[in-house]
């Protein structure tokens, strides 16, 4: 179960990272914990809570009731954990046809694609 839900949570999160949604995140980690909490009552409807908690949720750090393996080896991931990257906007002045601009968009795209490591220094956009 947390193979398969852990990748539809980190592409969800990652692709709403961008917006401001930690609120948001966190409200889906709720309703995630509550449909997992559910899943187990029904899973085993002779066991009482504690015995469920036990079974299914560990604590992990600061984080409690992780729903996580027996050995705390595989856990499910929190949307919430993911970080925010905002969107740098492009200077309106900004024209990726002048060459005086180089400088400008190739930082720019060194650090959307690289994060900041060494890459191509001057480039120009061309029309095809």
């Amino acid at each position: 179960l947390i193979q398969m839900l852990n990748p539809i949570i980190r592409g969800w999160a990652m692709y709403h990272r961008h917006v401001v949604a930690k609120a948001t995140f966190s409200s889906i980690d709720f309703y995630i914990w509550r449909m997992l909490w559910r899943w187990a009552c029904r899973r085993h409807p002779n066991k009482g809570a504690r015995w469920i908690r036990r079974r299914y949720f560990r604590v992990n750090g600061s984080q409690s009731w992780d729903f996580s393996t027996a050995d705390a080896k595989y856990g499910l991931v929190r949307a919430a954990a993911v970080s925010i990257k905002r969107h740098a906007k492009i200077l309106g002045l900004a024209n990726p046809f002048d060459p005086t601009w180089d400088a400008y968009f190739a930082r720019r795209q060194n650090a959307k694609h690289t994060a900041g490591e060494p890459g191509v220094t001057t480039w120009r956009w061309r029309m095809a």
